[in-house]
């Protein structure tokens, strides 16, 4: 509240009056100097070493420094993340924290989680393994126990073949068996292990075909995934046995697995051995099951710990580090005792920066203060708007056209209320402003909930300019109001409808027409209006005429604000033979219109505008007749078109040759005229002595930028009212969407008297309604909107060719992720 207290009353139509300061610190009290100027922020340093690298700068190491600390805090956020360890957002930084031990701390920190890392990986490896050993040994054993099965019937059958009599079905190669010496058989060796599920296949046509068949390779399905020992990641595995003949197979085989990534584990084809093994590898499981999760519990233990001071130590190590940045940004003087700073500051926290810079000395015991002194400049300041809540959004919105020349005429007061309202005429209908209303109250009312999070970017950019459609949604329900549209439905809110049918039957409402019974409806359209077959002329006519009004009344808005801009700047050129012939072109032809208008309005008269606006470049002296609206019209007109006519060589030849005349003045030294006052000559006169060298004067440069600028005005002032054409267009585009919505889907479904149809029917028109007229329409009105005042109103006096003042401020740094 102090802080607030000290700062001049807001004031946004022109930027914060700057200075350019120089200071000289003490190099001792530098660090805490500068952490101060961090905390007021209203302190924005230029960089004096712009011919040094980063590497060069004086404090390069410290930075380095705050560098690894700052990397060292990514990897203990993104381990939090990983457990799901989520940062406490609650800390203290009243108790002070000496950054040396907070390295030495965050340094033992990260060394003992890499090594509970390093650790944890290596168990999980081996369990994994051992899970994949296990595996193998109970599916290979499967195998080993059908075919000992196999073969204990088999040698029962040779026995059945020796003791009973031969027969003629008895088969001759059993004979043969019986008769081969079983020393004879070859010792067959075999491979086991799990292969890729999705390179089964392939794995074992390579296996064919590298041995040519002289192997037998048998599979079995691992029915759940199984995490891999090597990647740690899940994947579908087959366990695999190849039998094999000769140790030069056994190579091939072993190279096949390597490529196809194929995990071997040793197996015995004795059933003894092989229930041992996993009797073993179940016991080792179980131990190692053990020792990982109380890993884990340290682990977590730890993350706890480093996740309760987190964002206290990630906002330090911030801090410091754009502390060193700035001090990178001064000069060393020669003495190597102090540090030269300078940059720029309002003029009104003048005396906040010097109490600041006396409490910086004092507390850090320094016997020498800050050299606080003004310097004087012809460079152009940086532009500073001290905006709220409310108001930024709207600010934002001018800048992202162009920031605003240092102290020109701000749009964004402007925009305050012009940007809502135009919305409002294309968007008009209460029903919908309320809709949006309450929406907006939500984000308004969860503000300081949300404005923590992560909301996306489109429902960031929705809260960002919470206020902006607060606005639209009250202007909405105004000129809704105005168009007595409630979803498309009117109603007699401000009571009963001056009109009425001439019998009870209302037989004659839609061919004769009503008869008017009472007094004029008192605000907005009078409700019978909706529905009669005159409706659509009646409110295109309106919202036409209504349109240019609104148009050329901004348009006159952005010609006067061009005139408080040059008697600010005392340019009395752009006065006289820019604003002069401005203001009357544009008030002869559009002004004109809407006198006609308005006259129009209020006189009842059958008059048509068209023909009088055409007729009066084609045939200026032809009596009006019919289409007159007053004594002495055409006299006028004639009048109007003179002036229109002169307006344009007026705004086309004087100011080049005045700049002339004042540059040759200026060098002969009759003129000792200020640079700064004569800002457009200047800024000429700047960009011909940059091509040209110094004092060479380019008039056909000026006259050609005059001309492309006469051209522009001239045919922008026809463009610019026919563009705001388009808020009649939206208006009437969202009246008629809303009313199609209305009748055929939710009075269609209604008609059925079915509740099944009627509740799609809402349920339809609640998404039409949301998706089309809520969202769509909201966005296209919108971006009208920003047209209009980018184009047709800022283009009139707005150049928006400055630069933000962009303060050191620790509040702006901790907003912003590394």
């Amino acid at each position: 509240m102090e802080e607030t207290n000290c700062w001049a009353t807001m004031d946004l139509l022109r930027s914060e009056t700057m200075q350019l300061v120089q200071l000289i610190i003490p190099i001792e009290s530098a660090h805490r100097t500068i952490s101060y100027l961090g905390d007021l922020g209203l302190f924005q340093f230029n960089d004096l070493n712009t011919e040094k690298s980063p590497f060069q700068r004086t404090y390069a190491a410290q930075i380095k420094r705050c560098g690894e600390m700052a990397r060292k805090l990514r990897f203990f956020r993104e381990q939090m993340r990983r457990a799901g360890f989520l940062p406490s957002g609650r800390y203290d930084m009243s108790t002070d924290i000496n950054l040396d031990a907070l390295e030495v701390n965050l340094g033992v920190y990260e060394a003992e989680l890499t090594e509970m890392n390093t650790n944890n990986e290596k168990l999980q490896r081996a369990y994994n393994e051992l899970l994949e050993y296990k595996l193998v040994l109970q599916k290979a054993g499967e195998f080993f126990h059908s075919a000992q099965s196999n073969a204990v019937a088999q040698q029962r059958d040779i026995d059945e073949f020796r003791v009973g009599d031969r027969s003629m079905d008895s088969p001759l190669l059993l004979e043969q068996e019986m008769s081969t010496d079983l020393s004879s058989h070859v010792k067959l060796g075999s491979v086991s292990g799990l292969v890729p599920r999705e390179k089964s296949m392939a794995f074992e046509k390579i296996l064919f075909r590298a041995t040519r068949g002289n192997v037998f390779l048998k599979q079995a399905v691992v029915e759940d995934s199984v995490t891999d020992p090597v990647s740690g990641e899940k994947a579908e595995k087959n366990v695999f046995v190849v039998f094999y003949s000769g140790e030069r197979a056994k190579s091939k085989i072993l190279k096949i697995c390597d490529a196809f990534g194929a995990n071997r584990y040793p197996f015995t084809d004795d059933l003894g051995k092989q229930f041992q093994m996993i009797t073993e590898v179940s016991s080792k499981l179980s131990e190692l099951k053990t020792t990982i999760d109380i890993g884990q519990m340290h682990r977590g233990n730890l993350l706890q710990t480093i996740g309760h001071d987190f964002e206290k130590w990630n906002l330090l190590v911030k801090k410091e580090k754009s502390i060193y940045h700035v001090l990178n940004m001064l000069s060393i003087d020669v003495t190597k005792k102090c540090l030269v700073a300078e940059g720029w500051c309002p003029v009104f926290a003048t005396s906040q920066i010097q109490s600041v810079l006396d409490r910086a000395i004092f507390d850090s015991n320094s016997q020498v203060g800050v050299i606080f002194q003004i310097l004087h400049t012809e460079e152009p300041p940086p532009t500073f708007f001290r905006t709220n809540k409310v108001t930024s959004a709207f600010q934002e919105i001018v800048d992202a056209y162009g920031v605003a020349k240092y102290q020109e005429a701000n749009p964004g007061v402007y925009t305050i209320v012009t940007f809502p309202f135009l919305f409002a005429v294309m968007f008009g209908d209460w029903g919908h402003g309320i809709c949006l209303l309450l929406a907006t109250l939500y984000f308004i009312i969860k503000e300081k909930k949300l404005s923590g999070q992560k909301l996306g970017d489109i429902l960031d950019m929705t809260f960002g300019g919470r206020y902006v459609i607060l606005m639209m949604s009250i202007f909405s329900i105004y000129t809704g109001l105005i168009y007595n549209e409630f979803f498309s439905v009117p109603f007699e809110l401000f009571g009963r409808s001056a009109y009425d049918c001439r019998d009870s039957n209302c037989s004659e409402a839609y061919t004769i027409g009503l008869i008017k019974v009472r007094d004029t409806y008192p605000f907005g359209l009078d409700p019978k209006w909706h529905g009669t077959r005159s409706e659509l002329p009646f409110l295109n006519s309106m919202k036409m005429k209504m349109s240019i009004l609104l148009g050329v009344a901004q348009m006159n808005l952005g010609i006067i604000l061009s005139y408080y801009n040059a008697k600010f700047f005392r340019n009395e050129i752009n006065i006289w033979y820019q604003f002069v012939p401005q203001i009357i072109f544009l008030n002869s032809l559009f002004g004109y219109l809407s006198l006609l208008i308005i006259v129009k309005w209020c006189t009842g008269s059958q008059a048509d505008l068209y023909h009088v606006m055409i007729y009066m470049f084609l045939s200026p002296t032809d009596d009006l007749g019919d289409n007159q609206l007053f004594l002495g019209q055409k006299y006028l007109q004639i009048l109007l078109l003179l002036l229109a006519l002169v307006a344009v060589p007026w705004m086309l030849f004087p100011k080049p040759l005045l700049l002339k005349k004042q540059h040759e003045e200026r060098h002969r030294g009759q003129s000792y005229t200020q640079l700064y006052n004569m800002d457009e000559s200047a800024e000429f006169e700047s960009k011909s002595i940059g091509s040209h060298g110094h004092g060479d004067f380019e008039f056909s440069e000026i006259f050609v930028h005059q001309l492309i600028h006469t051209i522009e005005f001239v045919l922008g002032a026809v463009s610019n009212t026919a563009s705001y054409l388009r808020l009649w267009a939206l208006s009437l585009a969202h009246s008629e969407l809303s009313s199609v919505f209305y009748e055929k889907v939710l009075l269609l479904a209604w008609g059925f008297n079915n509740i099944i149809v009627l509740v799609i029917g809402v349920i339809v028109f609640i998404f039409a309604t949301v998706g089309v007229l809520l969202i769509m329409e909201t966005l296209s009105a919108f971006l009208h909107a920003l047209r209009l005042h980018w184009v047709e109103f800022q283009n009139k006096f707005y150049e928006g060719d400055g630069y933000k003042f962009y303060p050191f401020s620790f509040a702006l740094i901790s907003e912003d992720e590394e």
